[in-house]
């Protein structure tokens, strides 16, 4: 007894020398990172102020550029539509160009273009009648729009010199107000480069104009090769909608893959971007540098500390490893006596099985001799195996200690099961390493298809096999709310069998059941792309949903299902004049938009007024929503 109060003694003593040695090390850890942390802070919202300030100065510069071609362009246009583009007119305003050639500052050049895109004037040595600018973007988009407001095009290349120029153009009409013609103004590229370099954002620093669709239009560094360059694919233009109007963004870049820090400002005039960016781990460097050497001097400083008190606990932690190998061992017998019932395995680091109770010919067929040394996921389902590889992988690794996994696995006969496994990690008594697993196992085949009928039972009708009301609603709405995504449209057929009460009493409820199994497979032949939905709606009402369907498919469908009921010939003496089962059918298609985002209702409402009036003008026939009758049956019309 007084060893085992001695032994007891040593442990405890052993727990707080060990604590208190773990206390100090961690405090002064603790205290040295989060420092160390604030100081990286401070470092990065030092470089974010910079580089707010310099997309807000560069944006400035931006605008006041732009505002300086428009005003060229407006006094143009002014000019154009007061005088016209008369013979005289045009040599006067050739006049007129040739002297602002030294005014214009940093608009490169201007030019005039008529209605068919020949040049009229231009500040560029050139020959006006060499050229023809019909084709670009610019001047098709002013000769199809009569808005005759600044437009900012992509980046071209120039026509009269060959560099990379940034357009801006305006639209000038005839006193009639048609179109007569283009005024340009453009900006080298190389021009925002160039001033974008005086701003010193370190080594790997960039600036970059981009219009607000996402194509660059001038860069700090590699103009040449980055200018036109689509980038509206990243999450920054992607999202910009619902961003700010400035902020930071992070992100990682598409020219250098480096991850950067960057401040990001739209301009309130023109739909101008300016992107000022540094590589974070350049910001980071200095205070990168500076850490290493105190922590270095912590470290130090800990592992002296860690040392001694190792030292002084190391003959009693011999006792804590003696004990934690019977409680190891104890608990694992106590894991496979608990769980006899079930299968047992212990799998070694290299997933291969160690041990495996009895049990295991019961669930898999083989015995525990032909498993022992066979790999433990040899038998998992291609589809589960990812997850099931990954969580042994975690436990093998120490991330996790224990958990538990469903999933099927191959049995002898060739068939799947599947099983419910508890996981735990073992651990090495001396080294107090993970060693392997042990995993139990159970038989969970039959509540998984339990689970499964269950699941099929709620969404289908029971007497007809097609879907339920209930699957139905839900899968409209799913489908009205990704039409209104895609701006796409959605077409619902609504039907009812005639006169299906004079059927059941003149033939029996049986008979009844049978015809309604039979119209709802007719139907249902229809739903042939995967988004249609056949769906008993209720009693003798049956829907069908088509989404992107227009109103010409919308009837093609119903006129296929009326074919395929009068080629079944479904006898049915009361119901004039074909005397055979025959349909009621309403349609209606809607083009889900923002505004009408959850008023699904209103697409039903629309077929079931359509089916009212085909049964009101006589049954038997198809009725489109806010039309005429599309088609009738050929022996009632």
């Amino acid at each position: 007894m007084s060893a085992s109060l001695r032994n007891a003694s040593l442990r405890q003593l052993a727990f707080l020398a060990a604590g208190f040695v773990t206390l100090v090390c961690v405090a002064l850890l603790t205290l040295s990172s989060l420092r160390e942390w604030g100081l990286r802070h401070e470092a990065l919202k030092s470089a974010e102020v910079d580089l707010a300030n310099v997309a807000q100065s560069l944006v400035q510069h931006a605008d006041d550029s732009f505002e300086l071609a428009d005003s060229l362009l407006i006094g143009l246009v002014h000019r154009l539509e007061t005088d016209g583009i008369g013979p005289g007119a045009v040599q006067r305003l050739k006049d007129d160009i040739d002297l602002r050639k030294g005014t214009m500052g940093r608009v490169r050049a201007l030019f005039v273009y008529d209605a068919a895109g020949r040049w009229l004037a231009t500040t560029e040595p050139v020959n006006p009648a060499l050229f023809n600018n019909s084709d670009r973007e610019y001047f098709q988009q002013h000769r199809a729009s009569p808005d005759k407001g600044l437009l900012i095009g992509s980046p071209i290349r120039s026509r009269s010199g060959g560099q990379w120029v940034i357009t801006a153009s305006r639209r000038f009409d005839h006193p009639d107000g048609s179109f007569a013609g283009v005024v340009l103004a453009t900006i080298d590229a190389s021009y925002f480069s160039s001033f974008y370099r005086r701003f010193d954002l370190g080594s790997t620093g960039t600036v970059t104009l981009l219009d607000k669709s996402g194509i660059i239009l001038a860069r700090s560094v590699d103009n040449e090769s980055s200018v036109g360059r689509d980038v509206s694919s990243t999450p920054l233009i992607q999202d910009m909608d619902a961003r700010r109007p400035a902020g930071l963004y992070y992100f990682r870049s598409p020219f250098d893959q480096t991850l950067r820090l960057s401040y990001y400002r739209l301009s309130h005039r023109f739909p101008l971007l300016i992107l000022a960016t540094e590589a974070k781990d350049e910001v980071l460097a200095p205070w990168r540098q500076e850490a290493m050497v105190r922590m270095a001097l912590v470290l130090g400083l800990v592992t002296l500390i860690a040392g001694t008190g190792i030292y002084l606990v190391r003959q009693l932690l011999k006792g804590q490893r003696i004990a934690a190998v019977l409680a190891a061992n104890e608990a694992d017998f106590r894991l496979l006596a608990e769980e006899s019932s079930d299968m047992v395995m212990r799998i070694g680091l290299d997933e291969r099985i160690i041990y495996v109770s009895p049990s295991c010919i019961r669930l898999l067929g083989w015995s525990a001799a032909q498993l022992r040394g066979t790999h433990a996921l040899a038998g998992v389902n291609a589809e589960d195996l990812p997850h099931v590889r990954q969580t042994v992988r975690a436990l093998k690794q120490g991330e996790v200690e224990e958990t538990r996994l469903v999933y099927r696995t191959r049995q002898r006969e060739g068939g799947e099961i599947w099983l419910e496994t508890a996981l735990r990690a073992t651990r090495d008594p001396e080294t107090g390493k993970v060693n392997g697993v042990v995993a139990i196992s159970r038989d969970m085949t039959a509540q998984k298809d339990l689970e499964q009928k269950l699941a099929t039972l709620a969404i289908k009708d029971g007497l007809t096999g097609v879907a339920n009301r209930r699957h139905f609603d839900d899968t409209l709405q799913q489908e009205w709310r990704r039409a209104g995504r895609d701006g796409t449209p959605v077409s619902l057929l609504m039907m009812d069998v005639d006169n299906f009460k004079k059927f059941n009493d003149q033939y029996g409820h049986q008979a009844g059941d049978s015809c309604l199994r039979t119209v709802a497979k007719a139907i249902a032949a229809e739903a042939r792309r995967p988004g249609d939905l056949a769906a008993r709606y209720g009693g003798e009402e049956f829907v069908l949903l088509l989404p992107n369907t227009d109103e010409v498919g919308c009837a093609l469908v119903a006129e296929r299902i009326r074919q395929s009921l009068e080629t079944l010939n479904l006898a049915h003496a009361l119901n004039p004049p074909t005397k055979r089962v025959t349909l009621s059918i309403g349609g209606a298609t809607s083009w889900p938009n923002a505004e009408t985002h959850g008023n699904h209702p209103s697409l039903i409402a629309a077929a079931d007024r359509a089916l009212y009036v085909a049964k009101h003008e006589g049954r038997d026939r198809f009725v489109m929503s806010g039309q005429v009758v599309a088609w009738r049956g050929a022996e009632s019309a």
